[in-house]
């Protein structure tokens, strides 16, 4: 008996063995088999993003340093050269720099606070509120190119038409021909295009927030303001965070409705940064210094984007 004990005792360390062998092998296989998994369907995303974003970037940064004109084959490294020039020679880009810095300021306010406005509006009991969601959110639908012309229509006819019958110094302003009112004309085309997208967004935030809460602040005897500010303000913060940065982003890199609009004009007074860069690039066929201008419009965009997040975030914590 007690050599048969001794002979399954020393027997068990081999079968333990073969067991944490047979163990580590499965795994192996399933690692492998999630490895495979994971490669064949994030392995076409990465290379499609790779030869159609990484690629073309990185290739960008290089033309920024070289005079390149995108034509031909000669290609000359000139290191910081372009980026001097850009600080120190080159006035419409700072001018447009100014411009659009000065254009997404007003934008972003000006979007947000009417697409809020409106999100308040087709939220309340009332009957047509489908309809005015649906009429609120198609101008969003709308190409930018076509949407720049169907405004520079309305614009330049539309417009002189109606001040010939009324009157009205409104419609009597040269709004394209102006620095300061085609300004204006290309931010009414950009807040009446984007608020309606804004305001959906609002919409799925205001209908989150419990009820119960602004009840209980009307028995408080709160008034509108005051539940506005204190309960739905605070609930709807990372709505504003998204809507904040989807803004931002789209107002800097403005170009189609710039483009088709008023074309940069009059006398270039109206030349946003994208269109600067298209300009320089594709037109003046300076693309070394055209790369050189959009590596520091993508510095310039990520670092403000960032920016508005981490600030807006902190505000939702605190809230």
């Amino acid at each position: 008996m007690n050599n048969q004990s001794e002979l399954e005792s020393s027997a068990l360390p081999g079968k333990a063995s073969i067991k944490i062998s047979e163990s580590a092998s499965l795994n192996k296989k399933k690692k492998l088999k999630e490895a495979g998994l994971f490669t064949l369907f994030v392995g076409p995303v990465f290379l499609a993003f790779t030869i159609i974003v990484l690629i073309p970037f990185f290739t960008g940064i290089y033309y920024a340093f070289t005079d390149w004109n995108g034509i031909t084959g000669d290609i000359k490294w000139v290191g910081l050269d372009n980026f001097k020039y850009l600080f120190t020679e080159d006035k419409q880009f700072q001018d447009s720099f100014i411009l659009t810095t000065k254009y997404t300021v007003v934008a972003i306010v000006l979007t947000n606070v009417i697409g809020f406005g409106l999100a308040i509006l087709v939220t309340q009991m009332l009957k047509t509120r489908n309809i005015l969601r649906t009429v609120f959110f198609m101008p969003n639908m709308v190409g930018g190119l076509l949407l720049g012309f169907i405004w520079q229509f309305i614009f330049v006819k539309g417009f002189a038409s109606l001040g010939q019958l009324t009157h009205i110094p409104f419609f009597e302003l040269p709004w394209l021909g102006d620095a300061n009112t085609a300004f204006w004309g290309i931010v009414i085309v950009s807040v009446w295009q984007g608020a309606g997208y804004i305001m959906i967004i609002y919409i799925a935030a205001l209908q989150n927030v419990p009820q119960e809460l602004i009840e209980a602040a009307k028995i408080d005897g709160a008034n509108r303001w005051q539940i506005l500010r204190h309960i739905t303000m605070p609930l709807v913060a990372p709505a504003v965070t998204v809507c904040l940065f989807l803004t931002t982003a789209s107002s800097f890199k403005i170009f189609d409705a710039n483009l088709s609009l008023t074309g940069g004009g009059p006398f270039k007074s109206t030349e946003m940064l994208a269109l600067n860069i298209y300009t320089e690039a594709f037109v003046n066929n300076r693309y070394g210094i055209g790369e050189a201008k959009a590596l520091i419009f993508f510095i310039v965009v990520a670092a403000i984007t960032i920016l508005q997040v981490t600030i807006s975030k902190k505000r939702e914590v605190e809230s």
